[in-house]
């Protein structure tokens, strides 16, 4: 189907057997010895997921220099603007700082820019603009690495500027009175991986005295557990204490307009997982970003009124609605040229185009890089022929270092190895797909890249396959980058059903293997795609999980 190739990991049965006896279930116990995990202490680690995994805020290097600053701004009374990032993980680290900032008694105006107008990071139209409310401090969240024009900008109208950020570092960092960012050179910060609203929350802590921290985590874990996985941050070590804790903070979250939110996306009352997050939740706040109006998704996550939140969900849905009609007709739009042209999408892909909206392409790049099993590189070109673009990895690609090799080519770029932003001239765009190209070969080979499935085991017996093995499999979540939802296979199940369900876009089948039948749903495949017919031999790919209808649970595999 969608896989050229399945990776099964190999049985450690010693590790397995280990684990097993130290009181792990045996589907939980298979799935860590194929990670890696072989002992009892081993395991206990990579389960932990309380605030004992949560490190020192104040060994983020100039963390003590921010800290002083802003407190010496709020016994001055200076204003503070607290400047954002238009996707998930900037709106939620910008209402995070700028509540918290807030709730100590200082004046703050936080401020997202406009994606369609302003575009990524710092901008001299806007921190003037700031600078005449009255700011006579700027603290970035979630950007501002690479801004040191902008900075030297700010600190020259008098206003000094504090850049948190976690995005990757050029070799100059800006001449800010701090800069707080994990990936700096010569950060001795032992987790790398944070969100920008993981370095905003270290920030509030920093700034907590050391005995109410746990007040300060409990009362922004929610915002921070929501931006790190809606940024698709590795969910180890630090991050899976943030999210694990957040998440439980969301299932009783004091936030009206989040609380709204759920309810309007069906899942109150539902327990809330990171795919919650990120499948639901994300797409909805990064709506406002992408179609321009991220001041919507802010004031959802700021409100304190329910009848507001009940409506800004309601925009935020629509938004949503809206966003995903545009992605499906740019989506077509570039098949259609791919199809003619098949050689554009050999290596890598990089396409432009003069009416594609700026805030959608991301996503469709992230569609066309799974598609054809290659990094995706989409540029919105302007009526001054200038490009904004966004690109998605495959395969582990590492864009920052791609677009580093093509800075000659770019006005500028910044991001992450696996999701990158840029901007071009629209003359250099042919010699960018050459060179992007070349780049993309000489790295991953000429051969094109095998879009593979890891398997986390072949079951090679059903009766393992229970619900309460499923329930207690449940404990390696949060699920995400670092710590995928496992995979597992049954070779050689028999087809016994097959029917289209929900209005006809998804398959339910049943599967016999041995002396045991399973059900099964298919998500976006009709029985024409699937190919199969009752009574075939196959081999099946799927998550286990928990189906609960009218009251009733059973055992489902999602294939």
């Amino acid at each position: 189907m969608k896989y050229e190739a399945w990776n099964p990991v190999p049985r450690d049965r010693a590790a397995e057997q280990t684990l097993c006896s130290s009181g792990i279930s045996a589907l939980a116990a298979l799935t860590l010895a194929g990670r890696g995990i072989h002992s009892r202490d081993e395991a206990a680690a990579f389960l932990a997921s309380g605030p004992e995994l949560l490190h020192d805020p104040m060994l983020l290097r100039d963390m003590d220099k921010a800290v002083a600053r802003i407190h010496l701004a709020i016994e001055r009374g200076e204003t503070i603007a607290v400047f954002g990032d238009y996707d998930v993980d900037g709106i939620t680290s910008t209402c995070l700082l700028s509540s918290y900032l807030t709730q100590q008694g200082a004046k703050v105006i936080p401020y997202i820019p406009d994606r369609l107008t302003e575009g990524y990071s710092l901008n001299t139209d806007a921190i003037t603009r700031l600078r005449l409310k009255g700011a006579r401090l700027l603290v970035s969240v979630d950007c501002g690495i690479t801004n040191l024009k902008e900075t030297d900008f700010a600190r020259g109208i008098g206003m000094d500027v504090i850049i948190t950020d976690h995005h990757e570092c050029k070799d100059e960092l800006p001449n800010a009175a701090a800069v707080v960012n994990p990936h700096r050179p010569d950060c001795p910060y032992p987790f790398k991986q944070l969100a920008g609203v993981g370095v905003a929350l270290k920030l509030c802590l920093a700034l907590t005295p050391e005995a109410e921290r746990s007040q300060t985590l409990d009362d922004y874990v929610d915002l921070a557990a929501i931006g790190t996985v809606a940024d698709v941050m590795s969910l180890t070590d630090e991050n899976r204490a943030i999210v694990s804790m957040g998440l439980r903070a969301l299932s009783h979250t004091c936030r009206p307009g989040l609380v709204m939110l759920m309810r309007e996306c069906g899942l109150e009352g539902k327990l809330i997982s990171a795919s919650s997050i990120g499948f639901t939740l994300a797409p909805r706040i990064n709506a406002a970003g992408r179609m321009g109006c991220p001041q919507v998704a802010a004031q959802l996550l700021m409100t304190q009124s329910a009848e507001d939140g009940a409506a800004l969900a309601q925009t935020l849905c629509d938004l949503n609605r809206e966003r995903q009609l545009i992605e499906q007709e740019i989506f077509a739009q570039c098949l259609e040229i791919l199809e003619q042209r098949p050689e554009l999408s050999r290596h890598a892909i990089v396409l432009a185009g003069h009416s594609w909206h700026q805030g959608v392409v991301g996503i469709v790049a992230s569609r066309l890089s799974e598609r054809f099993s290659v990094p995706a590189f989409m540029i919105c070109l302007d009526e001054e022929n200038r490009g904004k673009g966004s690109c998605r990895s495959y395969g582990g690609f590492n864009l920052f270092a791609a677009l580093e090799a093509c800075s000659d080519l770019l006005v500028g770029f910044g991001g992450h190895e696996l999701a990158a932003g840029f901007t071009i001239k629209e003359e250099n765009i042919p010699a960018f797909r050459k060179r992007i190209n070349q780049y993309v070969r000489t790295h991953c080979g000429d051969s094109a890249p095998v879009s593979s499935l890891e398997i986390d085991a072949a079951l090679t017996r059903p009766s393992l396959i229970t619900l309460q093995e499923v329930e207690e499999l449940s404990r390696l979540e949060p699920y995400g980058a670092g710590n995928n939802r496992p995979v597992f296979c049954l070779r050689g199940a028999r087809l016994e059903s097959m029917q289209s369900v929900g209005q006809n876009k998804h398959l339910k089948l049943r599967l016999q293997k041995g002396h045991t039948s399973f059900d099964g749903i298919f998500f976006s495949v009709t029985p024409a795609e699937c190919g199969l017919t009752v009574g075939e031999h196959v081999d099946a790919a799927f998550y286990l999980q928990v189906n609960e209808f009218r009251g009733s649970r059973s055992l489902q595999l999602q294939l």
